[in-house]
């Protein structure tokens, strides 16, 4: 299987090195343009699975970043703990702050 995310995984720069096309029928290799020589179909494929693996076990940061609070959100929590003296060790997992990205850490686990 051909794949810009195979070919990119191989360490080629999309249309610096090649350009691909689907015309209905599949990705194809329109243009090698690098001085390397082309992959087979066979490598692109096989670097194409590992990037798929690779991306389907980073899910859970895709979820994360999704469902974090915004920055700005996350540093006017952190600024009401400093400022309220919540900052401490002893009341620091009590805090918005840490209760609201602690929640979305606990919904969407690492591997």
């Amino acid at each position: 299987m051909i794949s810009n995310e195979g070919l990119t995984k191989l360490g080629f720069v999309d249309i610096r090195d090649f350009i691909t096309q689907d015309d209905g029928s599949g990705v194809y290799i329109k243009e090698w343009r690098s001085a390397s020589p082309q992959p087979s179909d066979a490598d692109i494929g096989a670097a194409h699975d590992e990037w798929q693996a690779e991306f389907d076990a980073a899910a859970y940061k895709r979820t994360r970043a999704d469902a974090y609070p915004s920055i700005g959100d996350q540093l006017d929590m952190l600024w009401h703990a400093v400022d309220t003296g919540d900052w401490t060790a002893a009341k620091v997992k009590t805090t918005e702050f840490y209760t609201a990205l602690k929640a979305v850490k606990d919904a969407n686990p690492k591997p």
